[in-house]
């Protein structure tokens, strides 16, 4: 088994390849993250791993009221994921490739990342100011039929849409919007969706594209049935999501 050490980002939300991960860092080990990622030449990627937690805060109590005014203060890099931070987090992430770490004035950052590829957590280290994993690389088998598959999903995804914007033409995507790459597809659906995170980390952990594509349209046909019955809502975004607190 290869695999590779990358610094730890956990998060309350699933990180899937292709997608824009934007992110405003203010907690002192991630500081610390980032200021280590700048130290690596320009010329080369500088990654880091997104997990999303199953048990645990994405901001650490750090002073009364912050986020729990009840908690106690906490502090280190696995501040608020308990004894063994592996079982805090689900064990399929995504490598994040960091094309913008700016520093602002007060020693926050402003980071846009970008999901690449999968991987499979298999240890993490707290010894140093932020949490590394050892990560085993997932690679991304197309299945059985996977062409045939988002070409439904494409059709579902666009009525689901649809249903979402309150059959309002301005906000629908065009078929020009979409990809026609199997694999994209699957990640761009599971992560426009409104899907709750277990489903969004079934999603990511699938090991397949086809399988994926296929659970994806069991969700869309599942979803829209559901709001046909329901006030229209704002469409979703299929490449923005909102920005972690972090």
């Amino acid at each position: 088994m290869t695999t590779v050490r990358l610094p730890l980002f956990p998060l309350n939300t699933v990180l899937f390849p292709g997608l824009v991960l934007p992110l405003n860092v203010f907690e002192e080990r991630y500081r610390a993250l980032m200021r280590d990622l700048l130290k690596t030449p320009e010329e080369e990627a500088r990654r880091f791993a997104v997990v999303a937690i199953r048990d645990g805060h994405e901001v650490a109590p750090a002073a009364p009221g912050l986020p729990d005014p009840t908690a106690p203060p906490q502090r280190g890099p696995a501040a608020g994921f308990g004894d063994d931070p592996v079982e805090a987090f689900h064990s399929v992430g995504c490598v994040a490739d960091a094309a913008t770490v700016r520093e602002r004035a007060d020693g926050t950052f402003e980071v846009l990342a970008t999901g690449t590829t999968r991987v499979r957590l298999v240890s993490v280290d707290a010894s140093g100011p932020f949490l590394v994993a050892e990560l085993e690389e997932l690679a991304e088998e197309p299945g059985e039929e996977a062409g045939a598959l988002a070409e439904g999903v494409l059709r579902a995804f666009r009525q689901y849409q649809k249903r979402l914007a309150g059959a309002r033409e301005r906000s629908l995507s065009t078929g020009a919007d979409l990809p026609d790459d199997p694999s994209v597809v699957s990640y761009l659906v599971a992560a426009a969706m409104t899907l709750d995170t277990p489903t969004k980390q079934r999603l990511l952990q699938t090991p397949d594209t086809a399988s994926r594509l296929r659970d994806e349209l069991k969700l869309l046909r599942a979803e829209t049935a559901i709001l046909r019955s329901l006030p229209s809502l704002p469409a979703a975004d299929l490449t923005r999501g909102p920005t972690s607190p972090n």
